[in-house]
């Protein structure tokens, strides 16, 4: 009986299986959109003062991860990104101009290139800033964009000093007039209109919304007069410039005949900003001056703290007649979607690549929820870390007698206002050891 009962079990598991596959196109298309510095409510989906029309159709269409998680600041989950790992286990907390990864590391475009994928990096590259150490090095076939961090919009100048000079093709530096936005925008678009057959990976990291801005005049024009303040209105214009320019990264998928074909993710690298935009460390390209307005309420915090502002960030997932319309709620992080894509593209690994991520394809495909599961973010240079279990949050910060523990409900307590960490003493000793597991394996990778 029990031998009729493992068999009859088996074949519902291989049926619901095949069901499951059945639903899932192998070797999408992947087009991976990643702002920079974009606060959880500048969009206007969630409630932003400038309009994001392309942002909001694609969030209605599509699914809302609520609760995507990314690094406090730009490197760490640009590495988290392509190695499905935690950005800490290589060392990397801040960002940075030396060279991030090791040479040999298996990532995410190396991965998808022996499944028969093109791919591509438009945009923003930021582990490794000299060309010997660029995209091209670590998977892309292609590459365009800034080999450094965030660059002013019109002379594309990285902060003074050795990596100024960033602008590039294929690691080549070049100069060539426009704005940032446009330049990344035309470049994304003409590769897509030259793909053949084969499966691709765009990856598109864009510069805005980081500081330093200025944007052109028509988009100045197009800010509501609701909007006042210089600096307030070049931040607008910024998010729309960039929201017109996700509406043409989809337009072209459309006319090229492939976006029913193409798994396509919006999200930001980190929390939105309020530090001052024309940073005297860049060369002067005749910014305004004042705060930039970057909104992450109701959340707490913002670029650079491990509380939820900094880290929650506004993220969609479209694939049309695959992923249906919705939000979910299960907590996920920016090391799931190098799991997720592999297993879509059908990437066997030779060896364990020691994923802290996990595949998200069920989540995406039938929003069936996730397993609870430990999600770890390590702060810019270990100064404060944290620990996601499910709806509770721990925050560790400082050393010694400045050490201090946090516990919050972030289900019930998004601003996490409350700290719970004296009233609830053994859920805050179960999460700190939760935290000194994954913290175990910090810094088992870093680049020689």
């Amino acid at each position: 009986m029990y031998r009729h009962l493992i068999a009859a079990s088996m074949f519902v598991v291989a049926l619901c299986c095949q069901v499951v596959s059945a639903d899932v196109q192998p070797h999408p298309n992947i087009v991976f959109i990643m702002a920079d510095d974009l606060g959880w409510a500048d969009v206007a989906f969630h409630g932003g003062n400038a309009p994001t029309p392309h942002l909001d159709r694609l969030a209605t269409a599509g699914l809302e991860l609520a609760q995507h998680y990314v690094a406090p600041v730009c490197s760490p989950t640009r590495s988290g990104l392509l190695t499905g790992r935690c950005w800490s286990r290589f060392g990397v907390t801040t960002p940075t101009n030396e060279l991030a990864l090791p040479t040999d590391t298996v990532t995410l475009p190396r991965a998808l290139q022996t499944r028969g994928y093109d791919t591509c990096l438009v945009g923003k590259w930021h582990l490794g800033s000299l060309p010997k150490w660029g995209p091209n090095h670590f998977g892309f076939d292609y590459s365009y964009g800034s080999l450094a961090g965030g660059i002013s919009p019109w002379n594309h100048r990285y902060k003074k000093g050795d990596y100024s000079v960033t602008w590039h093709r294929n690691e080549r530096l070049i100069e060539e007039p426009g704005h940032v936005t446009d330049l990344l925008t035309d470049e994304a678009v003409q590769w897509i209109e030259t793909r053949g057959s084969a499966p691709f990976f765009l990856y598109v990291p864009y510069t805005a919304v980081h500081l330093p801005i200025k944007e052109p005049d028509e988009w100045l024009r197009r800010v509501p007069k609701s909007i006042t303040g210089d600096v307030a209105r070049q931040y607008a214009a910024c998010i729309m410039h960039l929201d017109d320019s996700v509406g043409r990264i989809i337009n072209a998928l459309e006319k090229g005949g492939v976006r029913d074909d193409t798994l396509l993710v919006f999200t930001s690298d980190n929390g939105g900003s309020t530090a001052e935009n024309n940073d005297l460390k860049y060369p002067d390209d005749n910014c305004p001056n004042g705060r930039l307005t970057g909104n992450n309420l109701p959340l707490r915090g913002k670029k650079g703290d491990v509380y939820e502002g900094g880290t929650r960030v506004p993220t969609i997932v479209s694939w049309p007649e695959h992923v249906e319309p919705g939000r979910a709620h299960s907590p996920t992080q920016i090391t799931d979607w190098m799991p997720t894509f592999c297993s879509l593209a059908g990437f066997e690994a030779d060896s364990n690549l020691k994923w802290d991520g996990t595949d998200l394809t069920q989540l995406l495909v039938n929003q069936t929820p996730l397993p609870t599961r430990p999600i770890y973010t390590a702060g810019p240079r270990w100064r404060a870390s944290s620990l996601h279990y499910g709806d509770w949050k721990l925050v560790v910060s400082g050393e010694g007698q400045n050490r201090k523990v946090e516990l919050f409900n972030i289900a019930a307590d998004i601003g996490e206002s409350k700290n719970l960490a004296d009233a609830e003493p053994k859920r805050t000793i179960q999460m700190l050891e939760r935290l000194q597991q994954a913290a175990k394996r910090d810094r088992d990778a870093v680049a020689k």
